[in-house]
C-alpha cells in the first residue's frame, strides 16, 4: 500500500464552471476576503480569519501532512468565466485505508448557486480514481446546505457524532 500513498498526488481538476487549483501560498491573499468573512462560520468552529492567518494556515497546508501515512489534498475553485476564487475543497487521506475525509467552503456571495456540490463532486470522482474506496464527511446537524452536497455525493448520514457533527458515509475502505 505505500505505493498507493506514493501515488496519490494533487492535481488540477475540472469542472463544468470552475477550475479546481492545488492551494498554494499565493492564493492565501485572494482567499483571506472568502475565510475573514464572519457569515461563513455560522457552521465552521473558530473566529474569521485574518490574511496573516490563512497564509500561515496555507503555508502548512501546502508542506502537507507531518505524518507520513496521511496525504493533505486541498483545492481553491476559480471561476472560468471571471477568474475569481470562490471557495476550496480539501481532502485528507489515509491511502492506505482507502479512506478520505472531505470538506468544503464556499464564500457567502457564491452559495446556494450548487458550487460545492459541482466542485466536491469532481474531488470525489478523482478520489475514486486514486483507489479510495470511503469517502467522509462531518456535518453540522443544522447545516442543510451541507448535507445537501453530502447527498449529492451519494453520502448517508452514520448517527456517529464526532465533535458536535454528524459523520456521513459513502463506500467501505
Amino acid at each position: 500500500m505505500a505505493e498507493l500513498a506514493d501515488r496519490i498526488k494533487i492535481e488540477p481538476l475540472m469542472s463544468r464552471r470552475f477550475t479546481l487549483d492545488p492551494l498554494r501560498v499565493k492564493h492565501a491573499r485572494e482567499m483571506a476576503s472568502i475565510l475573514g468573512d464572519p457569515s461563513i462560520y455560522g457552521f465552521i468552529s473558530g473566529p474569521p480569519m485574518t490574511p496573516k492567518q490563512v497564509k500561515s494556515l496555507y503555508k502548512r497546508l501546502e508542506a502537507g501532512s507531518p505524518d507520513p501515512g496521511v496525504t493533505w489534498l486541498n483545492w481553491v475553485l476559480r471561476s472560468r468565466d471571471r477568474h475569481d476564487l470562490v471557495g476550496t475543497v480539501q481532502a485528507t487521506v489515509w491511502p492506505d485505508q482507502g479512506r478520505a475525509e472531505v470538506a468544503w467552503i464556499v464564500g457567502a456571495a457564491w452559495q446556494g448557486q450548487g458550487i460545492a456540490s459541482e466542485a466536491a463532486e469532481q474531488v470525489v470522482r478523482w478520489l475514486e480514481r486514486q483507489e479510495i474506496r470511503l469517502v467522509i464527511a462531518h456535518i453540522h446537524p443544522d447545516h442543510g446546505a451541507s448535507q445537501a452536497v453530502a447527498r449529492h455525493l451519494g453520502l448517508a448520514p452514520t448517527g456517529k457524532v464526532v465533535d458536535g457533527e454528524i459523520e456521513w458515509r459513502a463506500g467501505q475502505a
